[in-house]
């Protein structure tokens, strides 16, 4: 019965290094993803010979071992935020991917402070004191939107109107909300970009 328990056992224990095996296998295989958690430490499993009556005093092979490694925050790339305040309040901005975005975030990069002027009833403009690439379409607006005019001016609407600019971004806050923050006067964006 001895020899049958240590011969199950053997079994057992060859299953179970087979599986850590070819558990390892598949990670180690797995394609890198930057700022993840890798395998890289090495665990004993004990692996019984046949025949032994001593089990603890068999030999052991090594597999890898599920385990986290220690993140260099020096390798993981954080994009650069725009960010975009009103009167002090920071909203929140899903912004375009376009070149006008891209020198914005360079011109805001020390921080700028735009006053900004209603317009129409339906917009606050406030000049860049700087000319950014522009891709004009004609666009009908909506509110919360974000866009450059001329060039060198940028405009956020709390309504709507139909022109010709560069989209920018949208201000993700309802009707009612940008309504509130802009319809009553005059009020200074403030652009950040932060790591």
């Amino acid at each position: 019965m001895s020899s049958a328990k240590t011969s199950y056992k053997a079994l057992l224990s060859a299953v179970v290094s087979c599986f850590l095996l070819a558990l390892a296998g598949c990670v180690t295989n797995a394609p890198a993803v930057t700022g993840a958690a890798t395998l890289t430490d090495v665990a004993t499993v004990p692996q019984t010979t046949p025949g032994t009556e001593d089990e603890t005093a068999a030999e052991s092979e090594t597999t890898p071992a599920l385990t986290e490694k220690n993140i260099d925050p020096e390798e993981t790339q954080v994009e650069k935020t725009l960010r975009l305040y009103i009167d002090g309040r920071e909203v929140p901005v899903i912004w375009q991917d376009n070149d006008s975005v891209s020198a914005l975030k360079e011109l805001a990069e020390n921080g700028l402070t735009v006053g900004m002027s209603m317009y129409g009833g339906f917009e606050q403009v406030g000049p860049l004191g700087k000319t950014l690439p522009e891709n004009d379409r004609q666009t009908t607006t909506k509110s919360g939107d974000i866009v450059l005019y001329s060039g060198n001016q940028i405009v956020i609407f709390y309504g709507s109107n139909s022109w010709s600019y560069t989209r920018l971004g949208h201000i993700d806050l309802s009707e009612t909300e940008m309504t509130k923050l802009l319809s009553n006067g005059n009020v200074t964006v403030t652009l950040t970009v932060n790591d």
